[in-house]
Order: structure tokens, then sequence, then C-alpha cells
């Protein structure tokens, strides 16, 4: 494997914790990618989420690299922000230039954007921005998406887990299974798993089972998902007092066992082991987390037919949907985005569960061909790629 085009550590001389910078390739002099704030958060993962972020934009074909950025610390922390703010002012020649990024786990678009004008750099997208033909169009674009809502729920917390149900749908579709005789869990209650469980029950399915960092919350006849949406905090998780009759709990990690044929991990990383997955009911899984699969497990699921579409593909809706804006691709509404989502996402997974199906190879190494052929196509497009793999 070829080696990242940056990869630096970063110590705090406050906290002396640790935060970390990868960029893993550069297409046309650009790469993207989300920083999260995690207690326990590594130089390693943060490199792995890189090389998928590589991957993503591939899949996309969005003519970017792929990069992310970690700080090791707790996002409740009343200390995170001052971190996270110390962080960015160290790699600020980094992000003038280079890399644009967004909210990830432990941190929202809102929080980044208020960080980055503090230490002078306006969004955290500024890389990008300018790198356009016109910057200040491109920032009138995002500026004027960042206020976009549906439901009264900002579009940014929104656009993920409706392109994590748009793959549901392809990948549904392609097994010629019935919407309505889908039965979904899902780990991860916060944006990305809390919209899923919305859009996929817009499209017929059944949403039995969800879990936060308190347990896992199950009903066989389906959840009230509207109604549990209500009772989130900040963080994702439910206020059980919002439960309604018939809604059982189980423990945090009995998810994985839940009655369903659809799975969508939307928390953590490794979160189906070869430890766990023997448990696993469901015959697709959609990847709604950052690298939610060990390698291990995921070859172990292949072998018992399980579907799993990969996270670079399945997760990456927000993502594109903000560089389509900056690079002036769609219009900065709301029906613009659902709808290139909704296109792009189908066309993606469909693609790619062809290829799998009629190779007789795992999704994963359909999707990263076909990315990487994408990647090869746009870098010789933009005369220049730093990094192939």
């Amino acid at each position: 494997m070829t080696e990242p085009f940056i990869r630096t550590t970063w110590t705090d001389a406050v906290t002396g914790r640790h935060g970390y910078l990868v960029i893993d390739s550069l297409v046309g002099g650009l790469a993207g990618g989300g920083t999260r704030l995690r207690d326990g958060c590594t130089l390693e993962e943060v490199e792995r989420l890189a090389r998928a972020m590589s991957y993503k934009n591939g899949s996309l074909r969005i003519a970017a690299g792929g990069a992310k950025c970690g700080v090791d610390c707790d996002p409740h922390d009343p200390a995170s922000v001052a971190l996270l703010t110390r962080f960015v002012q160290a790699m600020k020649p980094i992000f003038a230039t280079y890399m644009a990024t967004g909210e990830d786990m432990g941190t929202s678009q809102q929080m980044l954007d208020d960080v980055f004008r503090e230490v002078g750099l306006g969004l955290s997208v500024n890389a990008a921005l300018n790198r356009t033909s016109d910057p200040a169009a491109a920032r009138g674009r995002v500026l004027a998406s960042s206020t976009l809502s549906e439901d009264g729920i900002g579009l940014v917390d929104l656009v993920g887990g409706f392109g994590v149900a748009e793959a549901a749908a392809a990948a549904v579709e392609h097994l010629g299974w019935a919407p309505r005789s889908v039965r979904a869990v899902i780990q991860g209650f916060g944006s990305m798993g809390g919209s899923s469980a919305r859009y996929l029950l817009r499209q017929g399915l059944r949403v039995v089972g969800i879990a936060d960092a308190r347990g896992t919350i199950v009903n066989a006849s389906g959840l009230d998902v509207e109604r549990l949406l209500a009772a989130r905090d900040r963080y994702g998780e439910v206020d059980r007092a919002a439960l309604g009759e018939g809604d059982l709990e189980l423990g945090r990690d009995d998810w994985i066992g839940v009655e369903a044929e659809l799975a969508i991990p939307a928390a953590v990383a490794d979160s189906i082991t070869v430890e766990n997955c023997d448990r696993l009911r469901a015959r697709l899984v959609i990847e709604a987390a950052n690298i939610p699969t060990t390698a291990e497990a995921e070859r172990l699921l292949f072998e018992r037919g399980v579907v799993v579409v990969p996270d670079f593909v399945a997760n990456a809706a927000t993502n594109g949907w903000f560089w389509w804006t900056i690079l002036g691709e769609i219009e900065p509404t709301a029906p613009a985005a659902f709808s290139h989502i909704s296109i792009t996402m189908r066309n993606a997974v469909r693609g790619l569960l062809e290829l799998a199906a009629g190779e007789g190879i795992p999704v994963r190494d359909a999707a990263a061909r076909l990315a990487l052929a994408n990647i090869r196509e746009m870098a010789a497009e933009q005369g220049e790629l730093e990094l192939v793999r």
C-alpha cells in the first residue's frame, strides 16, 4: 500500500492530548474529510478513515482526494472546543491550502465553522472554496446551503441518512425484496442513524430496532421513529420516558441479534467483529458509520451470503452534497440535494452490486475497483494525481 501524502501527530501543549491529520491522497491538489472528537482516537484510526475517504470521493466521482482529522478527547468534555481550536490553529497551513473538512463523530458543522472563524480561516471548507473559479460565489452557495432545512431539521443532519436509505433501497431492489417486507435495525441514533430511520420508514420499511449508548429499543411491530427522534438529546440518546406500548429494552450490544433483514451500523468503528458477527440476523448490511465492520468479519459474512454495502459508498451523501454545492454542480436547495443524492447513490450501488454478483466477489472489492477507476480517470482529467493506489 502507498504511504499517505501527509501523516502528522500533534501534541497539545496545554493538556498533552494528541490530534491527528492524515491526507491519504490529493486530486487536483485538494483533499477532503471530516474532523472528529473521540476519547481514545488514534493515528491508525484516522489513517484508515482517510484512506476510506479516498474511495468515498472516488465512488461518487468527486474531484478531491481523501483525508481525515481526529482529536483524542471526549466531546462531552467542557474543554473539548478549546482543544479543537488549538488543533485547527496548529494545522492552519494545511487547512488553508490542501484540506477541506466537515463534521464527524463528536463535532457539528456549526462547531467547526465557529472554530475556523476564530483562527481566521472562515469556513471549514476554505481550501476547497479557494480552488474554485469564483470563491465568493462558492462561499455564497455553501452559506445558503447551511441555512436549508426540511421538516424543521437542518439539511446537513438529514442528507447523510437520506443517502443511506437510498443505498438501502437500491440494494433491496437488487435483491428482489419487497420494501414492506423488510425489517431494519439501526445501531446509533444520532444525525446519521436518526435520519436513516426517518427515510427508511418513508420508503415503507419497518424499523424494529434502534440502539443508542444506553441500550437497544425494539418492537417487532415497528417503532414510532418520529416520537423517538423527538425524544433524543444532542448526543443521540433517547429519553426512555418516550417509549411506547410494545417497546422493549435490551442491552446496548444486543442490536446485532435483532430479527431483521437489514442492519445499519451507524455508530462507531469495528462494531461488527469476528466475535459477534455470528449473531447477526440481517442478510443485508448498509454501513452508515465509518469502518464499522472488521475485515475478517466481513469475509465471514460474505461466506454466509450476507451483502455488505461498504461505508465509503453508503455514507457518502453528506460529503457528496458539500462538494457538489461548492463546485456548483447543484443549486443550494433541498430538492436539488435530495434529487442528486438519490440518482447518484442508487446508480452507484446498483453498479457495484451488479459487478459483485457477476464476478462472485465481495461488494467491497467491487466498490473499491470502481472507485479506483474513477479516481484515476479524474486524475487524468486534472492532469495530476499525487497518490494512486
